[in-house]
């Protein structure tokens, strides 16, 4: 199997559970709060982790507490954090997710240690990069580390996946390294300089379309509990989702990345590699937090086999 890189975020995700979201200058009455090990980074290598693949994960965290805990978070995960670098003085980053009763959740992230991950702390890792490896990188860390280390990645042959999350426009030299471009229908638009969708607009996949016209390889545009579209030229092959009762829709997106990225280093062809992204993020979406909500390989087998 080609070795799986994760380049991006730690954090420790501070939930609460509320009947709906809270509305400017309202107080409301929570049923649960819990602390759980999160960051998009470190959720896409724990479900790498979780379903059999040996992720090295570079990032930083702080020399507090929760960066204590983390640690030991990612031994009993498996997951290869050799590359996390411990910065003095600085607290781990911190997500405050706001959980609905619906599932639905809003998060206000506060980087922390993510804000001084830099390309030199990850010269070592490069050294162990084969062509063919694939590497996962998101929107937490520094804009200038990712483009950095993506056309570091690439000069080593490797396969480039970005969630862009969070979004915001990216420099064109920055999206010509991406393979694998992983927004929703909301990233695209921004990513794209296009407008907000209007009230009664149809799905479309113009701005997946626009993104590759600026140097993209493919696009793979999630759309939730419609599964997700493969973008490339003026095609779009759509891929179901799969039903589930969602409980909490947290790690979702990071879910689908791992589990999209676990099925190309195995060899399966894109639109597979897609089936497989959307029966992971599905499963993550029935247990409530991040990573303690992604599924082991053979939950992900037997919901593939339940639907051929």
């Amino acid at each position: 199997m080609k070795r799986l890189f994760v380049v991006g975020s730690i954090n420790m995700d501070l939930v609460g559970l509320a009947p709906r979201f809270v509305a400017p200058g309202e107080t409301l009455l929570g049923s649960m709060f819990a602390e759980f090990p999160g960051g998009k980074g470190a959720n896409q290598a724990v479900a790498l982790a979780r379903l059999g693949a040996h992720p090295v994960l570079v990032g930083a965290l702080g020399d507090d507490d929760f960066g204590k805990t983390y640690r030991r978070v990612m031994d009993k995960e498996g997951v290869d954090h050799r590359f996390v670098e411990t910065i003095t003085g600085i607290r781990t980053g911190v997500a405050m997710i706001e959980v609905a009763a619906s599932g639905e959740n809003r998060i206000l992230v506060l980087p922390g240690a993510n804000s001084q991950i830099s390309p030199q702390q990850a010269g070592p890792v490069l050294a162990e990069v084969r062509p063919g490896d694939i590497v996962l990188f998101q929107l937490e860390i520094p804009l200038e580390t990712v483009l950095l280390l993506l056309k570091r990645f690439r000069e080593k042959g490797a396969v480039t996946i970005l969630d862009p999350a969070p979004a915001f426009v990216l420099p064109r030299r920055m999206l010509e390294l991406v393979d694998f471009l992983t927004p929703n229908e909301t990233e695209s638009r921004i990513l794209a300089g296009l407008p907000p969708k209007a009230d009664g607009d149809e799905f479309s996949l113009a701005p997946a379309q626009a993104l590759l016209n600026l140097g993209v390889g493919k696009v793979i545009q999630k759309a939730g509990s419609r599964g997700a579209w493969l973008v490339e030229n003026t095609q779009g092959t759509h891929v179901p989702a799969f039903a589930v009762a969602a409980v909490d829709t947290t790690a979702a997106g990071d879910s689908f990345n791992a589990g999209f990225a676990f099925a190309l280093a195995h060899d399966k062809p894109v639109v597979d590699a897609i089936r497989w992204a959307n029966a992971v993020a599905a499963l993550s979406t029935t247990q409530p937090g991040a990573q303690t909500a992604m599924p082991r390989l053979p939950e992900v087998e037997a919901l593939l086999l339940s639907k051929n």
